[in-house]
């Protein structure tokens, strides 16, 4: 399935752009899904996938709701424990979501497209109107994130004395919490490997649409290396609400000129496999479906191969031994770098970008002996440990 995630900075019209996106991929034949978190004018619809157009379904998270049912749900599952505490059950109309329950929501509804009960719809397409790009990007990278706390609160090795729990219940006569925190844990893990999943898939690509100025060049410029940082690969950049280039007032001349210094720094950066393009400024807000046809032909979906899934991560022979660990991280500063090596992770920030990366095993047994950022690209050196590598004859 052709997955285009759609962000950039706040207020520069992405929840537009995605509905056009989506509606110029059904247009094209594919059965569409477009999923936003916020109101699309065009297409006023509720919780479930609503056809708004031929091939062309809409579906608005509802992220209070999700709240809600998860927690009424974790409530059954820990009935025993509440009830032996003696708490007081929450009802769902009392209940307010919680910072934090919108991402949660929007990994929900990713979930639900991959490998839910609308993946059976046949939909050819996912358009995804993210939230702006900072959160965008930390949302992204979530799933990845709290897999690994999971992994590291819940060890699936403890899992060895399932069979002694129901005699440890007898004996205690209270319900043990363990087993269906275990099972919730694992249930919770498959959901994310799915979600985890379809972000790394080699037909999902981020879209990023933001309004030609200063700004918008500074926070795409940043953007960038958490982008190259994550592995997430960017199909276009979508310059919205350019103003016409010839104006004869002198006022619109200057704001177009602008754009156009703004939009030639775009080109010059994403030169490399993405396209630039622009959706014209219409003098209104976009609010009929005929007005997303007016912006429908820049934001086709590219049908080209967006590239290469996975880990970005490549090794390089450095010479005497040495492997070089490389990443590449346009736009990034050798002052806004830090790297940390922890028993068999390595711990990579760039400027307020974080990630946590496990060494492959060739690697676990040798130490960082230096690192150095050259022409966009992080070269982490390790060096063999002679005491963990296995000695020649």
């Amino acid at each position: 399935m052709r997955t285009v995630l759609v962000t950039g900075p706040g207020g520069a019209g992405r929840t537009t752009v995605a509905a056009a996106t989506a509606l110029a991929s059904a247009r094209s034949g594919r059965r569409t899904l477009l999923v936003s978190a916020d109101a699309v004018p065009a297409f006023p619809v509720g919780a479930a996938p609503t056809e708004v157009a031929v091939r062309l379904a809409c579906v608005r998270i509802d992220s209070a709701a999700h709240f809600r049912g998860e927690l009424l749900d974790l409530q059954d599952r820990a009935s025993g424990v509440l009830d032996l505490l003696g708490a007081n059950r929450l009802d769902g109309e009392e209940l307010t979501e919680l910072p934090g329950s919108a991402q949660l929501a929007v990994l929900h509804t990713l979930r639900r497209a991959a490998e839910g009960d609308w993946a059976d719809e046949g939909y050819e397409a996912l358009v995804v109107d993210l939230p702006p790009l900072t959160e965008a990007l930390a949302l992204l990278a979530l799933p990845g994130q709290l897999r690994r706390y999971l992994r590291r609160l819940l060890p699936r090795e403890r899992q060895a004395a399932r069979a002694l729990r129901p005699v440890l219940a007898q004996l205690a006569g209270v319900p043990m919490p363990a087993q269906w925190l275990y099972e919730a844990a694992a249930r919770k893990d498959a959901e994310l490997a799915a979600v985890e999943a379809l972000i790394e898939d080699n037909a999902t690509t981020v879209r990023l649409v933001a309004e030609p100025g200063p700004s918008a060049v500074e926070a795409l410029s940043t953007a960038r290396t958490g982008l190259a940082l994550h592995g997430l690969r960017v199909d276009s950049v979508v310059a919205s609400r350019v103003l016409p280039r010839h104006s004869g007032d002198p006022w619109f001349a200057d704001l177009a000129a602008r754009q156009e210094k703004c939009l030639d720094t775009w080109h010059q950066e994403w030169a490399s496999g993405t396209t630039v393009r622009e959706t014209a400024h219409l003098g209104r807000e976009p609010r009929t479906v005929e007005d997303l046809a007016l912006l429908a032909g820049s934001c086709a979906p590219d049908d080209r191969t967006p590239g290469r899934a996975g880990d970005p991560w490549w090794t390089e022979d450095a010479g005497d031994g040495v492997i070089a660990w490389c990443l590449p991280l346009p736009g990034a500063v050798k002052e806004d770098l830090t790297l940390v090596r922890r028993g068999d992770e390595l711990l990579l920030t760039a400027g307020p970008f974080h990630r946590i990366v496990r060494l492959e095993s060739a690697l676990r047994r040798c130490t960082v002996s230096g690192a150095a950022l050259t022409d966009g690209v992080l070269r982490v050196r390790f060096t063999p440990d002679p005491g963990l590598w296995p000695r020649t004859q």
